[in-house]
Formats: C-alpha cells, structure tokens, sequence
C-alpha cells in the first residue's frame, strides 16, 4: 500500500484512537480510576493543540457539546474489561497476545506480564511510530517482548505477523477492540478466518461487539462527536448486515461468553449513558 494510502494519528480513524486515548487519560486522572495509563496523556498532548481532547475528569465533565462524560466512562470500562481478559489469559499460561489495529493501546507497557509474555501489535506504520515515538520520550521500557507490526489490516497482515516472530502452534490471547464497525463485513469474515486458521488450543479471542443500525444512532452523541473530534462517527462506521461475532466463532467452533457492556460497567460501579445501553457486549471466546 503506498503511503497516500496511510492514515496517520490526526486523520481519519486515527483521530478516533486519540480520542480513546483521551478518554484513558480522563480516567487515570480520576480518584476511583478504574485503569492507569500515565501514556495516555502524552499522546494526546503530542499529536493535539491544548484544548482540542480532555484530558482530565475536569475537562470531559465541562464539556459543552456532552459527549465526554459518557463516551468517557464507557471507554474506561472497555478498557478495564480487556485489560481483566488479558490478565486472565496470562495467569492461564497464555503469554504470547496479538493486539489488532491497536491504535495507541499501552497494554504491552503498562499492564504486568508474566516473564516469557510477547506482545504483537498490527496497525498502520504510521501509527505505530508515532506511539513509539512518544513512549520512547517518557521512557517507557515494556515488561515483556514488545513485537510491534506495521502493516494494515486489509493487506496481508498474517505474514507480517510470522514474519515479526509469531508463533502459531503457542495458544495466543487476541483482540479486537474498537475494530471491528469499521471493517466491511467481508472483511470481519476474513479477520475470524485468519485468527482461527492461526490459532493453536487453547488460544482465546476478546472481541468488542456494537450494533450500529443508522435509526438507532444516538443524534446527540452523534452530533457531540463531530463537534467535539471533527469526524462524523457515522461516516466511518459499516453497518451492513454481519453475523454476531459470537455466532460466528461459535462456528468455527470456539466457546464463547458473552457479556453485555452495561452488566460488565456495574461489576465495576458505573453507569453508562443511554448512548451506549444495549448497545455493545463483550465476546470472550476460546478455542478448544
């Protein structure tokens, strides 16, 4: 793919992924913080004027346009959530991950990993580079083999992934967290495949699963993300018709749990806006 082909951090999707990093920074500012991300402020003061995300509970609660205080709690919680998934993995034995389109994910450096643990991040090379960059600054040393792979996910990410290194008869802990409404579904489909065809036993999958049919939009929330990130959301979702992630890797003949992202928010003591409710779940799956 040639570079004019790329995104980079400011554009498109990327700005989405600032925002999510935004999002962890209001959250470790907060005194009952469900997660700690000392990376997460940094990105959003590299790539963005002041100002432009919050980057404290302070500065997401004032928010005039009132997308932050929901979209906020609700990423912490995802976040929380999969950072509870790979802790779980890695205490099963499970230490090699792969993180898909993994954005400015800080997993691999601030989560603890068990000795031996190999962390695989795919996404853009753009983007990845620009979260190396910023680490390196704040002198983030990762406790595991930190193994990033910059290719896009519509090219032929698996090779790369062997090629950095990835070892398909190791179980691995995968995941795809705010990935998957912005993939076609042909495309979903090819991901499910790949990741079962290089999956040995005993490897699990989390999967962030969001229904997004145009007349249930949330307009407010809608509307507070144009203001507030300068992309319409809607313009870079797919919502074509798709099998629930969990049908089909029942399929493929993992075993799956599924937990709705509303049940998963009040085992932590949070709420979430009606943005979110009934919404989006939380598929955990593991191959046999």
């Amino acid at each position: 793919m040639g570079s004019d082909q790329q995104w980079d951090i400011v554009t498109g999707v990327g700005v989405t992924a600032l925002a999510v990093a935004a999002a962890r920074a209001v959250e470790t500012s907060r005194a009952d913080a469900l997660i700690q991300d000392p990376y997460a402020v940094r990105f959003v003061e590299e790539a963005l004027p002041a100002g432009r995300m919050p980057t404290t509970a302070a500065q997401a609660d004032a928010d005039p346009h009132g997308y932050w205080p929901g979209a906020a709690t609700y990423l912490a919680v995802r976040t929380k959530a999969f950072d509870d998934y790979y802790q779980e993995a890695a205490a099963a034995g499970v230490t090699q991950a792969v993180v898909l389109a993994s954005g400015l994910d800080a997993r691999a450096f601030r989560l603890p990993w068990p000795d031996g643990s190999v962390v695989y991040e795919v996404d853009q090379p753009l983007v990845l580079e620009f979260k190396l960059r910023v680490l390196r600054g704040a002198g983030a040393a990762a406790p595991c083999e930190h193994r990033p792979v910059g290719v896009d996910l519509r090219e032929d990410w698996p090779a790369a992934l062997e090629k950095a290194g990835f070892d398909r008869s190791r179980p691995t802990a995968w995941l795809a967290e705010g990935l998957l409404p912005y993939l076609p579904a042909d495309a979903e489909e090819r991901l499910f495949r790949e990741v079962h065809r290089l999956s040995a036993p005993g490897s699990r999958l989390g999967v962030e699963a969001i229904a997004f049919p145009p007349e249930g939009m949330d307009e407010s929330a809608t509307a507070g993300s144009v203001q507030t990130l300068g992309v319409d959301i809607t313009g870079l979702i797919h919502t074509e018709p798709r099998p629930h992630p969990a049908d089909r890797l029942s399929e493929l003949g993992w075993r799956t749990r599924t937990v709705p992202a509303e049940e998963a928010a009040a085992g932590y003591g949070r709420a979430l806006s009606d943005s979110f409710r009934g919404r989006v779940e939380y598929v955990f799956a593991e191959r046999a």
